[in-house]
């Protein structure tokens, strides 16, 4: 069984998609890693960075996407004509060993998954709707990606910013978790809002199951080139330090790349798009460092 690792910040704008798919295609790439992307975001920017808007319309036409094996957990169809393995796309980007699970623009209805979990709780005559809520979150991407999890040496989930359903569920279902960062209050509130989200969220299922995940790292990508040396800079990071330990930051940052923004237009990571950019550089780097720390 391989790793399970989330990509996730309270704060959008940080560069999770860019990490995940980079890091994906690192560790498949230079390192001959099987890894599976899932796009947990609506904006699905995962999934447009490894294929192209035509490829996406094509497979959620013919309901090939993530928002597929949701329904069949809230709303089962008697004879559900698709697998999980039906739906992942292999060889992404023509790359060996790099798999992706496509999102959806629409994955979820909140007031289905309620009315769901209300009648639930009702047969099994549970007074505690909250016990059945967290039990629900707590095996709903764990129990999607269960058929597969042994065919991967990664699978990374790339989250939606703030901390919905799906967020937390794939917390629950991971081993470590990636908090990309800019260096800049607003994202340092974003670091430290999901650490007490997450220590909120081990605590609530105690007493039924343990949530065991882990920071593996926080990555900084530099929000100009002139930050680098400037008190602004030292500020922000001294606060993060003091907040979490050097070694929970990454030696690796991302610095300001143009290549990176192209790539995405090409539908392709930077690391196969402009391989010899900084960008590209930075990132293999950074997938190097993550391999060390676990």
């Amino acid at each position: 069984m391989g790793y399970v690792i989330a990509t996730a910040n309270m704060k959008g704008g940080v560069g999770k998609t860019t990490l995940t798919v980079n890091i994906a295609t690192c560790l498949a790439k230079n390192h001959s890693k099987r890894v599976l992307v899932l796009d947990l975001d609506s904006q699905i920017s995962a999934t447009l960075s490894l294929m192209s808007p035509l490829g996406f319309a094509k497979l959620r036409k013919q309901r090939k996407t993530f928002r597929y094996l949701i329904d069949q957990v809230i709303s089962p169809e008697p004879e559900a004509t698709l697998t999980i393995q039906d739906i992942i796309q292999s060889q992404v980007c023509n790359l060996n060993g790099l798999d992706l699970l496509p999102g959806d623009i629409d994955l979820y209805d909140e007031f289905v998954v309620s009315e769901m979990l209300h009648e639930q709780s009702k047969i099994l005559g549970e007074q505690d709707f909250e016990t059945v809520w967290n039990r629900f979150e707590r095996v709903l991407i764990n129990n999607i990606l269960k058929p597969v999890r042994d065919e991967y040496d990664f699978i990374l989930l790339d989250c939606a910013p703030g901390y919905n359903l799906l967020t937390r569920s794939a917390l629950a279902a991971s081993d470590f978790y990636i908090l990309p960062a800019k260096p800049e209050p607003l994202s340092v509130v974003g670091i430290q809002l999901l650490e007490r989200r997450i220590a909120k969220l081990k605590d609530s299922h105690e007493h039924e199951a343990k949530i065991n995940i882990q920071m593996l790292g926080i990555v900084f990508s530099m929000a100009s080139s002139n930050l680098l040396n400037g008190r602004y800079y030292r500020q922000v990071m001294h606060r993060v330090v003091e907040d979490f330990g050097v070694d929970k930051i990454c030696k690796a940052q991302i610095p300001v790349d143009m290549n990176v923004a192209k790539a995405v237009d090409s539908f392709m990571p930077v690391v196969l798009n402009a391989p010899q950019s900084s960008g590209s550089k930075a990132f293999t780097q950074l997938t190097q460092e993550l391999l060390q720390k676990l």
